[in-house]
């Protein structure tokens, strides 16, 4: 995934927006432009979003993420699927108080 990251992230996201949302095809899609102010994107349809990079990239969403400056944009998108991509959301899990008892 590293050749091209960047292009190839905000490719594959800008490919499923279109794809997915009605009014992406019809309007395009803005690196900037605000998806939930603009209505283009609702709250359903950014849980959409959420599965699609959960399935397409090597990153899980946390509830806490799940903030709209997070998903506002293309951009704002592409920006959080690198920070995870980049040690963010890809780090092991936490040790359990099972692997502390068996020290």
């Amino acid at each position: 995934m590293n050749t091209n990251d960047g292009q190839s992230i905000e490719l594959r996201i800008h490919q499923f927006i279109v794809k997915t949302f009605p009014m992406a095809r019809k309007q395009g899609v803005g690196r900037d432009e605000l998806w939930l102010q603009s209505g283009m994107i609702d709250s359903l349809g950014i849980l959409d979003l959420v599965h699609f990079l959960e399935e397409e990239f090597p990153i899980k969403v946390s509830d806490e993420e799940l903030l709209p400056e997070n998903f506002q944009s293309l951009s704002a998108v592409v920006q959080f699927v690198e920070s995870k991509s980049n040690g963010g959301g890809l780090s092991e899990p936490p040790a359990t108080g099972v692997e502390g008892a068996l020290s």
